[in-house]
């Protein structure tokens, strides 16, 4: 399945799937190089920038004609275990020692989709994304979500003294929990509200009966978040794009990679940061 993005920036491509971190192919690896060679011929023949796939099974090896892409660490947590063995796995002193710190300071939580959640998280947000040097995205793009994921979608928060200080959005497919975005206020990161977060996500999921937590993907620079996943009791994996570009340009990331647009972030006010988001987010993808 690939949707075309057509963009004035960043041109127009197919992409499977838009705004995924994967997306697990429908064919084995014969049918595979046929769909892909007739991918390539549509791709010159309509004169899209790229053609991408994110399958999370395939792997590339010296045999492969299949274009690779970008590289990734994708993490999974296998809920099989018993609560008492999940909570054992955790890191001892990043993990499991913040969720205690979190349960002592009294940390509120919350879960849900009301307004009021889809605005206090979209705040921590832009808090975030501003700290990664990041355009926000649209507060309409997590209502969309809500709107067209309903139950399937729950937004996780915590508060200290009636501040929140961080929070969860994740999604459920059949018996897998999908975590999407994560978003905290680092004034208030001693507290360990985002360990305890996930910490809920296990337990909740545990209890319904869910039998994995897909952690999403990491650049495979991301050290910092690579090991907080690790932390977790999650499994990493090599996550290989496979990408057909017609014009050999690298495509839509480049829009966020400008060291120039980064170095203007700390002085840009809230304001603009989220009007440059609704005006740039549905470019990318």
């Amino acid at each position: 399945m690939f949707c075309r993005v057509s963009s004035w920036i960043t041109g127009t491509r197919l992409v499977s799937l838009p705004f995924s971190d994967h997306c697990e192919l429908l064919a084995d690896e014969v049918r595979l190089l046929e769909y892909f060679d007739w991918l390539r011929a549509e791709c010159d023949r309509h004169r899209y920038g790229y053609v991408d796939l994110r399958p999370p099974s395939w792997c590339p090896d010296e045999k492969s004609s299949l274009p690779p892409g970008r590289s990734y660490y994708l993490h999974t947590l296998d809920l099989t275990p018993s609560t008492e063995k999940l909570f054992q796995s955790l890191h001892k002193d990043s993990i499991q020692r913040r969720i205690r710190r979190a349960e002592k300071e009294s940390l509120s939580y919350e879960v849900g989709r009301s307004n009021q959640l889809v605005e206090e998280f979209c705040r921590l947000q832009l808090i975030t994304r501003r700290r990664h040097q990041l355009f926000p995205q649209p507060v309409a793009w997590f209502r969309n979500l809500v709107r067209c994921m309903g139950d399937n979608l729950d937004i996780r928060l915590t508060r200290k003294d009636s501040v929140p200080i961080a929070a969860l959005l994740t999604l459920r497919h059949r018996s897998s929990i999908i975590y999407k975005y994560g978003c905290s206020d680092d004034r208030f990161h001693h507290f360990g509200g985002m360990p305890f977060l996930f910490w809920k996500v296990i337990e909740e999921g545990k209890a319904a009966g869910v039998d994995e937590i897909d952690l999403g993907r990491s650049d495979l620079d991301q050290q910092g978040l690579i090991t907080f996943k690790d932390r977790l009791g999650a499994s990493k994996r090599l996550l290989h794009y496979i990408r057909y570009c017609r014009s050999g340009r690298a495509g839509a990331s480049s829009l966020w990679d400008s060291h120039r647009v980064r170095q203007i972030f700390p002085h840009l006010p809230d304001l603009v940061l989220l009007s440059a988001g609704r005006v740039l987010y549905k470019h990318l993808g």
